[in-house]
């Protein structure tokens, strides 16, 4: 009798500053890329794997989801500390749950949640350098909040899109966005079912632009009505943003997470 295949969800957590991005390129190492070689390492065999999002250079994941195949019958709950053995101490696999045959983990994904730190400060933290904006005037949360809940619901979000994409539909629906503070760290938090290109970086450099008096505020409604892009804030640096959790049908990557912790 031959192998059963076995389909797996696997929810890494990685600092994607020295990454190209999720993808694998040939311009520079890739997250694909060391997970892979971790995978192999453990299976036996290269799997293709299936992740939820492309993630550009620079951005951080707190639950990314990232599906394959495979035929190893090593128990789901021992892959993540045997494959974290030969994964760079920036990536790590957090869980692993075996899912349907039909599982994948970009298309069975029903929505995904952001988070954008701002370390709002005019002193550097070195424990945020690389992983937080840092922004020196004080941001008035409550007044920025206001300004946030203009981004939720249906919308077609092109004029929050960066030139080159090639995505022909940009209606998406975002169902929540907030800002919260604690000390010198202001968080942006999103969940919507779909998100394009730089979009959630340049729903923070709008918001960050209406605090410093760039763009009016009230502007939101009608630089999305515009769709040009002109219209809307700057595009905020990656190393702010987390892919922070996933949402499939009956479960989400952060809770598969905090069961197994």
């Amino acid at each position: 009798m031959g192998k059963t295949m076995r389909n797996l969800l696997l929810t890494l957590r990685f600092l994607g500053g020295r990454y190209c991005g999720f993808q694998v390129q040939k311009n520079g190492l890739s997250i694909a890329e060391v997970v892979q070689d971790a995978a192999e390492a453990v299976l036996g065999h290269r799997p293709p794997i299936k992740g939820c999002s492309r993630t550009d250079a620079g951005v951080h994941a707190l639950g990314f989801g990232l599906s394959l195949k495979t035929d190893n019958p090593i128990p789901a709950e021992r892959l993540p500390l045997a494959m974290n053995a030969h994964l760079p101490e920036d990536v790590a696999v957090a869980a692993c749950v075996e899912v349907p045959e039909d599982f994948h983990a970009r298309y069975s994904a029903i929505a995904k949640e952001y988070i954008y730190r701002i370390h709002n400060s005019p002193c550097r933290h070195p424990f945020w350098e690389g992983r937080a904006l840092r922004h020196g005037p004080t941001l008035d949360v409550a007044a920025l909040n206001e300004q946030a809940a203009d981004f939720i619901g249906r919308h077609d979000f092109s004029a929050l899109c960066s030139a080159g994409s090639s995505v022909e539909n940009r209606v998406r629906h975002v169902q929540s966005c907030r800002l919260e503070r604690e000390g010198e760290l202001v968080t942006f938090t999103v969940v919507g079912d779909g998100f394009l290109y730089n979009m959630v970086r340049i729903m923070v450099g709008t918001l960050l632009d209406i605090g410093s008096g760039r763009i009016p505020p009230g502007s939101i409604p009608d630089i999305l009505l515009s769709g040009d892009r002109r219209r809307a804030g700057h595009t905020a640096p990656a190393h702010g943003l987390y892919l922070s959790r996933v949402f499939y049908p009956g479960m989400d990557t952060g809770s598969i997470v905090n069961e197994r912790s």
